[in-house]
């Protein structure tokens, strides 16, 4: 095999990371950028504030839903199809969004179609092309993705709330497609490439005798999609993606009210669940490398369950100090989940199915994300205790970590199950 995919010592694979990494921004920063447009949109529209999060919570499923046929699509018609695909859909919704003045038309310009666009340029579809990529260091290349949504989120909410005050939400929206279209095209026809070296990053540690991974390449199982749904470590990592999504949303949503009803003014909570996401940022680096030498089972388990009692640590703070430490502590394992659920799902199953695979899985994240956006009003209303959906969180997570840590070795490939 040529080593064109090398210049010196700087291997392709990396470029389509970082293309990766910036499209991950780009769609994850706007997906979960609701908050500044929230209001603006309320108002405007004149709709009330339980109608348009009724929206949101729908696009949010539509978002999950979305994400089994970009798995689909990418494994069958490639990662550029997939991408291009997005990019219009995202494009033409956006623009049907700012002249939708009727709360139907909205819903299902911003909370259907919309969503729809951004699950197939979401991490999903571009975890195959680098699983194909990347094998020694396959765990470090997917934590990127993770960096991007953090990165996307920290970087995109401030931007966005700028734009907002100055030139309204439907202008902002018309920005970001113009920024997203002009990005994505040219990224994704001079970078993504689902045509990989036969031997991935193995290729140039051979011919400079570093010393590889022992795993060496993963071989694909001989399952079939409905095989695999049907073994029992697709479903140990859609339980882990599910707590995943519950735990996450409902610190997004609820994180700051809860909080507040605990004594916090409303900028030091939102302080404290901002340092969360900016810890996580460096933290994936660190998590990445780590992916690559231990057993990937056993950090996914650790990483459920110090969110888990992170969950138990947010509900009993009461000085700032303690709430900074809390927030710092769980921004260590905050952005590792998804990355090493994706690998895992790589390892056992093999590049061919991990797409489609892990589109089904993360339906799973966006169900969890669904129920605790409403388990966490509904509890503090019925109950008046947020004990209900954050102690609820702990235990779910705290579950995930069980089961995690009964997920296979690495270098265990999936073989038909016996009938």
């Amino acid at each position: 095999m040529s080593r064109r995919w090398y210049t010196g010592t700087w291997y392709f694979g990396w470029n389509i990371v970082a293309a990766a990494t910036l499209i991950t921004l780009l769609t994850v920063g706007m997906r979960m950028g609701i908050g500044p447009f929230f209001i603006p949109m309320a108002e405007d529209l004149e709709m009330s504030r339980s109608m348009l999060a009724g929206i949101v919570a729908i696009g949010m499923l539509c978002y999950g839903l979305g994400m089994p046929l970009a798995g689909h699509l990418a494994g069958t018609h490639g990662t550029r199809f997939v991408l291009l695909l997005g990019t219009a859909v995202v494009v033409v919704s956006i623009l049907w969004t700012v002249i939708a003045r009727h709360p139907f038309t909205f819903f299902l310009a911003y909370g259907v179609l919309l969503s729809l666009g951004f699950s197939f340029t979401s991490p999903v579809a571009l975890t195959p092309v680098i699983s194909r990529w990347f094998t020694r260091r396959r765990g470090m290349a997917l934590f990127f993705l993770s960096t991007g949504s953090m990165a996307g989120i920290a970087v995109l909410t401030p931007v966005l709330t700028w734009s907002i005050q100055s030139v309204g939400w439907q202008n902002t929206l018309l920005g970001f497609a113009v920024v997203f279209l002009l990005l994505l095209v040219p990224t994704t026809f001079l970078v993504i490439r689902d045509q990989a070296p036969a031997n991935t990053d193995l290729q140039h540690s051979q011919h400079s005798g570093e010393q590889q991974s022992t795993t060496g390449p993963v071989s694909d199982s001989m399952l079939t999609f409905a095989e695999a749904i049907r073994t029992r470590p697709f479903w140990q990592v859609t339980i882990g993606l599910f707590a995943c999504g519950y735990s996450m949303n409902l610190l997004g949503t609820h994180g700051v009210p809860m909080l507040v009803d605990h004594g916090f003014d409303p900028i030091t909570a939102s302080y404290g669940i901002g340092l969360i996401g900016l810890v996580a940022i460096p933290s994936t680096v660190v998590l990445g490398r780590l992916s690559d030498t231990l057993q990937r089972k056993n950090l996914l388990a650790t990483i459920y369950l110090v969110r888990g009692l992170s969950f138990f640590a947010l509900l009993l703070v009461a000085a700032v100090w303690e709430l900074y430490l809390v927030a710092a502590i769980a921004g260590i394992v905050w952005a590792g989940s998804i990355a090493l659920s994706s690998a895992i799902l790589a390892d056992v199953y093999g590049i061919r199915l991990v797409g489609v695979l892990y589109g089904w899985t993360y339906l799973g994240h966006q169900v969890g994300a669904m129920i605790s956006s409403w388990l966490g009003g509904w509890g503090y209303e019925a109950f008046g205790s947020h004990w209900i959906a954050f102690g609820g969180s702990g235990l779910v997570l705290a579950s995930a970590a069980a089961v995690s840590f009964r997920l296979p070795r690495r270098g265990f490939v999936q073989a038909p199950v016996a009938r």
